[in-house]
């Protein structure tokens, strides 16, 4: 699930620049209203990306959800403080 994410990020970022650059190397020559409106659009793309890479899929782990691994959770509850350390 991550890597599906990171892909789409990564589209999402590369359109993102695609458009920048094509809009002032090309689409400029032919229309700047256009050029200026492809910018706007590529504009809003990596808030969107952020959003789409950082959302919690049905089967990723929730920060305090346990894991399952007795040891792993026992360290994390340690740090959280909801046990004390045994001496």
């Amino acid at each position: 699930m991550y890597a599906r994410r990171k892909h789409l990020y990564f589209a999402m970022m590369g359109l993102c620049i695609g458009l920048f650059v094509l809009a002032w190397a090309v689409v400029r020559l032919w229309s700047v209203p256009a050029a200026v409106a492809m910018c706007v659009v590529a504009m809003v793309i990596p808030p969107v990306a952020a959003i789409v890479a950082n959302r919690r899929g049905p089967e990723d782990r929730w920060w305090d959800d346990p894991s399952g691994d007795a040891r792993s959770d026992e360290w994390w509850d340690e740090l959280d403080g909801k046990k004390r350390r045994r001496p």
